[in-house]
């Protein structure tokens, strides 16, 4: 019962409540799932199950990527449709008017996250404060935008699509609104689809409903194996005796592997069974960290 499940969230539905349903349907003890989405945001949300929950605070892929909706004319407490919407009466931008604004929202930029968020301040979850009716001063975080394209716009109803793929941490809504107050006529966040999120693409994913039609067997057939989380590093194998010695927490001298490690790799053994993940420190591949079945 280990591995992920790659569940595409529906909305009005929280990421925890997502994730203890696929936990159920499943039938495993454990999950914990990889980036909240809003409620109302659908998308790619990663299912952590069994040992593959020890990966929560490693994951090496920690970029998205998003196709949002925002519609022009508009203002919101939240940033979003969802909030307090109020118009702001002022000329709708043309596609080239947008197409201009959007260049200053691409690269390493600084963004304030929203009150409605789960940034911290003080201890305090800055969407505790924001139902409170309390907002307070935000400090400007460095976010990076790697790609932001028109999809789609209509400049009679000042609906705009993009495609947006970021640095974790990034509010997409407040790209939109952020975005609104520079053509000067406000925008709120209609919709917002997580198409990518650690490695994962939304073709991948499986909803609820589909989820619940299958079989117990199918079910299962759906998890990705853990390893798939790393990728990114190198593989090497080992042999039996260094198999055992890394499962037990001890080192492995570099000198007497059959492969050159300088970096983070994923520790495999002869029956390529992944053990964990190894970082070279003195001389040994010493464990970063260990999936046991």
């Amino acid at each position: 019962m280990n591995g992920i499940f790659l569940l595409n969230k529906s909305p009005e539905m929280t990421s925890f409540l997502a994730c203890n349903v696929t936990r159920k349907l499943l039938g495993v003890k454990k999950a914990g799932h990889a980036g909240t989405l809003d409620p109302m945001a659908v998308g790619v949300l990663p299912i952590l199950c069994g040992n593959a929950t020890r990966a929560l605070d490693l994951l090496p892929v920690q970029d998205k990527r998003y196709t949002a909706t925002f519609r022009f004319g508009l203002v919101s407490d939240t940033e979003d449709i969802w909030g307090e919407v109020t118009p702001t009466e002022r000329p709708l931008p043309t596609r080239d008017a947008v197409e201009q604004a959007l260049a200053a929202f691409r690269g390493v930029i600084r963004q304030v996250p929203p009150m409605m968020s789960a940034v911290q301040k003080d201890g305090v979850r800055l969407y505790e404060l924001a139902r409170q009716g309390i907002e307070i001063e935000r400090e400007a975080r460095e976010i990076t935008v790697y790609r932001l394209e028109i999809v789609s716009y209509n400049e009679q109803s000042g609906e705009l699509t993009v495609d947006c793929a970021c640095s974790k941490g990034t509010y997409v809504r407040t790209i939109g609104a952020d975005l609104g107050r520079a053509l000067g006529c406000g925008a709120v966040m209609t919709a917002l689809c997580r198409t990518e999120a650690a490695g994962y693409a939304l073709s991948a994913c499986h909803t609820l409903e589909q989820l619940r039609a299958m079989s117990e067997e199918q079910r299962l057939g759906l998890l990705l194996p853990t390893e798939t989380l790393f990728t990114v590093y190198p593989s090497i194998t080992v042999s039996p005796a260094q198999a055992t010695r890394f499962q037990n927490g001890g080192g492995l001298a570099l000198d007497r592997l059959k492969t050159a490690v300088d970096g983070t790799v994923r520790v495999c053994a002869p029956d390529g069974t992944f053990l964990g993940l190894g970082t070279p420190q003195d001389g040994e591949l010493t464990v970063r960290k260990l999936f046991p079945i």
